[in-house]
């Protein structure tokens, strides 16, 4: 038995066809159909129903190819210790991120990971928090970005910034003309939400509980409109269908515009801070970022973290 027939036997599962799994290997068919037939013959079991239409795996040979898989991938892994070896460094960091931070960090932090560390690529996963928890449990990633409280997980986890919400509303909305806004005027609007699963959705009924009693009723549209992304209930915003909270860093950089149009902003959504005339904090999360304690990439760990702080994080506090 070798690795090259387990790659093999995983890429005929992969692919339901001997041709395309000889092309993917780049061998030819008679060589990787003669591989397999002799692992076949070696375990003394049938892995693959073949027909004219397609190749089936069968029950136990879909064990055997997950074994295989496995085999494979703890493999690679030694090729990736043997690397981190003479560089901590090197080899690929499997980032999460969930969906309200991941459009508005991950283009300042991919290129100055490319600038910084161009050893250590990043590949992605953008997902909600309780999907993330559980790859990090499981090591389908090594780190993730999270916004705090999330369950506990036993994870090590390292604060990265503080970051205020922000109240969007239509330009042509009567408070549009304030300075700011406060949660007791927020609860006498039409209030654009997240939908079930995304933990910033939690973070606004906290700060306007009350709309909590809507969102989870059926006619609470009439109330309540959800979206599935930050970026659609601003577009709905600026439609005029209400007002929301976003995070910070979602709010982008406003400019001027030439006076013929008035001297007004580029955006039609206008951003307020929130301001409790009471004197109490605006409302605010906490972003860190979480890894398995059993990783023992400390540097690259590390590494991350700096090239977060050496983006621009307009309006955040940093934390350290």
């Amino acid at each position: 038995m070798t690795l090259t027939e387990l790659k093999y036997i995983v890429a005929v599962a992969r692919e339901k066809h001997f041709g395309k799994a000889a092309e993917a290997c780049f061998v030819s068919q008679p060589t990787l159909s003669l591989a397999i037939k002799k692992l076949e013959e070696e375990l003394a079991v049938k892995l693959f129903e073949r027909s004219a239409s397609e190749v089936s795996v069968t029950q136990l040979g879909e064990e055997i190819v997950r074994q295989a898989q496995s085999v494979l991938e703890q493999a690679a892994e030694i090729k990736e210790i043997a690397k981190r070896g003479k560089d901590p460094l090197a080899g690929t960091m499997r980032l999460g991120v969930i969906y309200t931070i991941g459009p508005y960090l991950l283009p300042d932090l991919v290129r100055q990971i490319i600038t910084d560390i161009p050893q250590m690529p990043l590949m992605l996963q953008e997902n909600f928090t309780v999907r993330l928890l559980e790859m990090l449990r499981t090591g389908e990633i090594d780190c993730a970005i999270l916004a705090e409280p999330f369950p506990e997980s036993g994870l090590a986890v390292a604060p990265l910034y503080d970051e205020t919400f922000m109240a969007a509303l239509p330009l042509n909305h009567p408070l549009a003309k304030q300075a700011f806004i406060t949660p007791e005027q927020l609860k006498n609007e039409t209030m654009l939400l997240l939908g079930t699963g995304h933990c910033f959705r939690d973070h606004v009924l906290e700060v306007c509980p009350e709309f909590a009693r809507y969102a989870s009723q059926t006619d609470g549209i009439r109330k309540t409109f959800e979206g599935s992304s930050l970026e659609t209930i601003k577009h709905m915003v600026a439609a005029g269908m209400g007002v929301t909270l976003v995070p910070r860093l979602s709010v982008p950089e406003l400019k001027p515009v030439q006076k013929r149009s008035g001297g007004r902003h580029d955006s039609p959504v206008r951003y307020l801070p929130i301001v409790d005339p009471a004197g109490g904090k605006p409302p605010t999360r906490r972003v860190v970022l979480a890894w398995r304690r059993s990783y023992t990439r400390y540097e690259a760990i590390a590494a991350v973290r700096n090239a977060i702080y050496a983006c621009p994080l307009s309006g955040v506090t940093r934390l350290s």
